[in-house]
């Protein structure tokens, strides 16, 4: 399939594409800089404040000072669910309604990690599949095979890409990938040593996607996830489509969404409270794959932020252990996780006031914990 170039404003794609290339920050990835939240409840469903099949209960007083506006955030979005109600609050400027609208980030990767295990469990490739089989030429010839699995589990070795775009330039997925493969860029790490989280394998693994199926990202989303589930505020914006519909969360200015299938699309906190706990309890994926979520890669061990086979990322908090994604565009940070079969979800949307990695980490570690 081809795609048309096309072009944005230049300030929406620096920042973003530094941090497509370099991090996965586990619970944080950041963007500074943007207005702040306000206080949003869903008065027709009762608070959560009661233990979950065994879960202790909602550290709400600690939720409620973390949610604060203060030096960490200006504004904060919290979705606490699960088995039960299910209940959403806002600080500072942010949208009062549960059900508004937000760029997801790098949460986008749960859908498409998704997208490819449904095609693996059709058979149409296996995770030992060599990318290069599916994509023939997009990948120099003198590397070595790199597998769907490698992509999705961000063990393929790739390095950092050593070419930028022209000033007020918006790349095609086709052009993201070139400027991995570029003959002045580094090869892939061959063996891979270790996990390293890179938005280039995303980026193919969405092309994987097109070329398997014959349709577009796009509408694989709402066919094969999107529909199924009733996530209605869930969608894969195209190029051009700058806007997040009303209501919207916070005022994000328009941003050219091609970060595409690693990190374009736009939900709600309810849609992706759905997702989640859909996808934990196996309702999108075949047993043998549904599985594959769950399995950590080897050189996961010793890495700052694990990813499973399946593109998840763990993180282990007050020996609770949670699955889930972290994303940031525009003005936002945002995060799904959930602990085993979704039986606790939390979703945030933050607007960061911090510059400080680590003390950011540490506030949506805290964050998260209080909610579970």
């Amino acid at each position: 399939m081809t795609k048309t170039p096309y072009a944005a404003p230049a300030t929406t794609r620096p920042a973003r594409w530094a941090t497509l290339a370099l991090t996965g920050a586990a619970l944080v990835s950041v963007t500074v800089g943007a207005v702040l939240p306000a206080s949003a409840a869903e008065p027709q469903r009762a608070p959560v404040t009661g233990t979950v099949r065994g879960h202790r209960t909602v550290d709400t007083a600690a939720l409620t000072a973390l949610m604060e506006p203060g030096p960490m955030a200006s504004g904060t979005m919290v979705r606490v669910g699960g088995t039960g109600h299910a209940r959403t609050r806002a600080t500072g400027p942010l949208s009062q309604d549960p059900a508004a609208n937000f760029r997801i980030g790098s949460i986008t990767k749960l859908f498409t990690s998704a997208l490819v295990l449904q095609l693996v469990g059709e058979g149409r490739f296996t995770l030992d599949t060599p990318v290069q089989e599916l994509l023939p030429g997009t990948l120099p010839a003198h590397w070595g095979p790199i597998t769907v699995g490698q992509l999705l589990s961000h063990t393929s070795g790739l390095q950092k890409p050593c070419v930028d775009f022209g000033e007020g330039e918006t790349p095609t997925p086709e052009q993201v990938v070139s400027h991995w493969t570029d003959p002045k860029c580094a090869a892939p790490q061959y063996p891979v040593l270790a996990q390293q989280y890179n938005g280039a394998n995303y980026f193919l693994l969405g092309m994987v996607v097109e070329k398997t199926t014959g349709r577009s990202y796009a509408d694989e989303v709402q066919r094969r996830i999107a529909r199924p589930l009733g996530l209605r505020h869930t969608y894969a914006p195209g190029p051009g489509d700058r806007a997040v519909p009303g209501p919207a969360l916070t005022e994000s200015g328009e941003i050219e969404p091609w970060a595409w299938a690693e990190g374009g699309m736009i939900s709600n906190a309810p849609d992706l409270e759905r997702f989640m706990t859909n996808l934990l309890r196996g309702r999108l994926l075949k047993p043998a794959q549904q599985r594959q979520l769950f399995v950590m890669p080897a050189l996961s061990v010793g890495a700052e932020d694990r990813f499973s086979m399946g593109g998840l990322l763990r993180n282990e908090i007050d020996g609770t252990v949670v699955w889930g994604k972290t994303g940031s565009m525009g003005p936002s940070t945002s995060g799904v996780f959930a602990t085993e079969a979704g039986r606790r979800t939390v979703v945030y949307s933050l607007l960061p006031a911090s510059r400080d990695r680590e003390l950011m980490r540490k506030h949506l570690t805290a964050l998260v914990g209080a909610a579970l």
